[in-house]
C-alpha cells in the first residue's frame, strides 16, 4: 500500500489544487501501443496544417503554473512547469518525444490538455509519497543523470518519498530512481491544476483519456484524487478494475 498526501502547508498556500492519480497495474510496455502512437501524431498533425497549439506561457493553465513557481522562489522561465518546457519542445521541433508508450501517453495527454503530468514507477517508490516543501538538506537525482546529485532549496515544493525527492520545482523533473521504463509493471501517474475552480473538468477528462491510453495494456486500472479537502489517497497493490 502506497499512500499519496498533500502536506498541509502546501494546500494551504494552493487552496485549489487538484491532483489526479491514474494508477496502472500489470502494464506491459513492451508491447505496441497503437492508441498511444495514434494520439502522438494527431497532435503533430494538428500542430503542422495550423489547427491546434500547444499552450504557452501566455495561456491562463501555464500562468497559474508560473505564478506558483514564483511563490516558492523557482524563476519559471528559466526553470519551467514541465507541460510548459514540452509544449514549447514540440512548438519548435513539430515532434513529440519517443520515450516509451508509457511516458509517452502521459506526454500526450499532458499537452493536449495543457496539465503538467508525470509517473512514478510504484515499485521503485518506498514508503509512501507526500507533496511537501523540501528542507534542504535532501537529495535529487534528476531523470537521465544517475551519477548526478542535487539538493534542493528549502521551501522549493516537491514530491518526496522515504528515500528522497521524487520530483524537483514541483513537477520540472522527475528522479530518475522512480522513472517509468518499458519494465515497469505498477505505475502512479499524475496530472495537476493549481486552479481546479477553472480547469478541475480538464483534468478529469485528462485522466479518462490517459486512462483510455492505459487500459489495453493493463490489468487494473483506477484514479484517485487529491485535494485540500480530500489529502490523501491509498493505493493498493492490485487497485482497480480489471479488465
Amino acid at each position: 500500500m502506497t499512500a499519496f498526501r498533500l502536506a498541509p502547508d502546501v494546500a494551504d498556500a494552493f487552496p485549489d489544487t487538484l491532483i489526479a492519480l491514474v494508477t496502472a497495474t500489470g502494464l506491459r510496455g513492451r508491447e505496441p501501443w497503437p492508441d498511444t502512437s495514434a494520439a502522438l501524431e494527431h497532435l503533430e498533425r494538428r500542430l503542422a496544417d495550423g489547427t491546434w497549439q500547444p499552450a504557452d506561457e501566455t495561456d491562463p493553465r501555464i500562468e497559474a503554473w508560473h505564478t506558483a513557481y514564483r511563490s516558492f522562489g523557482t524563476n519559471p522561465r528559466r526553470i519551467r512547469p514541465s507541460v510548459d518546457a514540452l509544449g514549447r519542445r514540440l512548438a519548435k521541433k513539430g515532434t513529440l518525444p519517443r520515450i516509451n508508450p508509457a511516458v509517452d501517453s502521459y506526454n500526450a495527454v499532458s499537452v493536449r490538455h495543457g496539465l503538467p503530468a508525470g509517473a512514478f514507477d510504484l515499485d521503485q517508490v518506498t514508503g509512501d509519497v507526500e507533496i511537501r516543501r523540501a528542507d534542504g538538506s535532501e537529495e535529487f537525482t534528476p531523470l537521465g543523470e544517475p551519477g548526478s546529485t542535487e539538493h534542493p532549496k528549502p521551501g522549493e515544493i516537491v514530491y518526496a518519498d522515504s528515500t528522497g525527492i521524487l520530483t524537483r520545482h514541483w513537477n520540472h523533473r522527475d528522479a530518475h530512481r522512480t522513472r517509468v521504463t518499458e519494465d515497469s509493471t505498477r505505475v502512479a501517474f499524475i496530472l495537476e491544476t493549481v486552479r481546479a475552480a477553472r480547469d478541475g473538468h480538464l483534468v478529469e477528462r485528462a485522466a479518462d483519456e490517459l486512462r483510455g491510453l492505459l487500459l489495453p495494456r493493463a490489468e487494473r486500472t483506477a484514479v484517485y484524487h487529491l485535494t485540500p479537502a480530500r489529502p490523501r489517497a491509498s493505493i493498493g497493490p492490485g487497485a482497480g478494475r480489471r479488465l
